[in-house]
């Protein structure tokens, strides 16, 4: 059967508004897919988590907004859903580990930390993320999914994979972050010797500490060798101190477009987090972090359309993790753990090739729709989602 992106435009319509994608594969019955992987011909996805927290006040209201090229340039180029909530049910919590997994898995999850530590992060998914669901299907390899993640949130490094019988470590995506270059740099500074004995001690037990974080134990033999001839350029650019790169949000729309133009990803997740360090207190944290990621977004997009490869076949889907609490009584305001209306109250921005221009839709949906909304896009089943694609998203 021809992916949905490339069935004609009443059809495809008609698939979505049908609940084609409510539990259900648009291309076949749940469960492992077919063995034959076909070759994906796009769209491209680039998800932007436009993140570490962000009220809709912050970046959707004309004269308040720290966001400008997300608001008056992206917005009516897509179709933006301005009423997207995170569920209020019972263990349903507003942060960021969780709120990046609701947009991967398309289900909504009361999660536990895996080492069960108290107020621990480490989290594991059940069922399917976009990754898996990806190349289950398609003849995608594995560094061209990726995770572009933060080097203050190294519990995010590892959701490559879920722990789905059906799908699981062989369809995992790779994943782009500081901590995953140290290693690397480690590994390299070992292997070419020239190291006093101190000096080659104390570098294996760094490394030892970083692998010691890799619960999965999936990064102790390297990532492969895309992403090492990645890490060598980027080491040939940067050098080994750590004091020339670019740091925070930064730095990961730096990863992200070395990444486009040398690996050539199909879906990629930019995990952008800045607006997180408001928790230290001071609200300019927060504002100009949003700014930053605005930056960010805008160099993506430029990036994008600069490039053959991806200029008009790539959608970019943008969305928080979470939102952000508005009591002013607060020491410290925007915070995002106390599980109130702010805090679940998001959007989604849909723009690129098939999705509708110009729309704003203002009925209440769930955040865990922008799963199956992306495999709509891309043309692959979604079958253990939980909500249906946003059919208002495609033209």
């Amino acid at each position: 059967m021809e992916p949905l992106s490339a069935l004609p435009e009443w059809t495809r319509r008609e698939l979505l508004r049908a609940g084609a994608v409510a539990g259900l594969s648009l291309l076949g019955a749940p469960g492992r897919a077919r063995a034959a992987r076909r070759e994906h011909r796009g769209p491209n996805v680039v998800l932007v988590r436009f993140g570490g927290g962000v009220r809709r006040q912050e970046t959707l209201v004309p004269g308040q907004t720290y966001a400008p090229f997300l608001l008056h340039d992206l917005v009516p180029r897509g179709t933006l859903f301005s009423r997207m909530e995170i569920s209020s049910n019972p263990g349903i919590e507003t942060s960021h580990g969780q709120g990046t997994l609701n947009l991967l898995i398309g289900r909504y999850a009361r999660y536990e930390d895996v080492n069960g530590r108290f107020l621990g992060d480490r989290f594991e998914a059940s069922h399917p993320t976009l990754f898996e669901y990806l190349r289950s299907v398609a003849d995608v390899p594995t560094h061209q999914t990726l995770i572009v993640n933060g080097e203050d949130r190294s519990d995010e490094e590892f959701y490559a994979f879920s722990n789905h019988p059906d799908y699981g470590v062989e369809h995992r995506c790779s994943v782009l972050s500081l901590y995953r270059f140290k290693c690397f740099l480690l590994r390299r500074q070992l292997e070419e010797g020239g190291l006093d004995e101190a000096q080659r001690a104390e570098k294996q037990k760094a490394l030892a500490e970083l692998e010691a974080l890799d619960h999965r134990d999936l990064n102790r033999d390297g990532q492969g060798p895309a992403i090492d001839a990645f890490w060598e350029r980027w080491r040939a650019h940067y050098g080994d101190s750590g004091l020339v790169n670019p740091r925070g949000d930064r730095l990961l729309t730096e990863l992200a477009v070395r990444a486009l133009r040398e690996l050539r990803p199909r879906f990629v997740i930019v995990n952008y987090n800045d607006p997180d360090y408001v928790h230290w207190g001071n609200p300019s944290h927060y504002t100009r972090a949003i700014a930053i990621n605005d930056e960010g977004l805008r160099r993506l997009v430029d990036t994008v359309e600069a490039d053959p490869f991806y200029r008009d076949r790539t959608v970019f889907a943008i969305a928080p993790d979470c939102g952000r609490d508005d009591n002013r009584f607060m020491a410290v305001p925007y915070q995002h753990h106390f599980n109130s209306r702010s805090a679940r109250e998001v959007f989604a921005l849909f723009f690129g090739p098939g999705i509708a221009r110009g729309s704003v839709v203002d009925r209440r949906v769930e955040q865990i729709a922008v799963t199956a909304t992306l495999g709509g896009v891309m043309g692959i089943p979604t079958p253990h989602c939980d909500a249906p694609a946003l059919a208002e998203a495609f033209a």
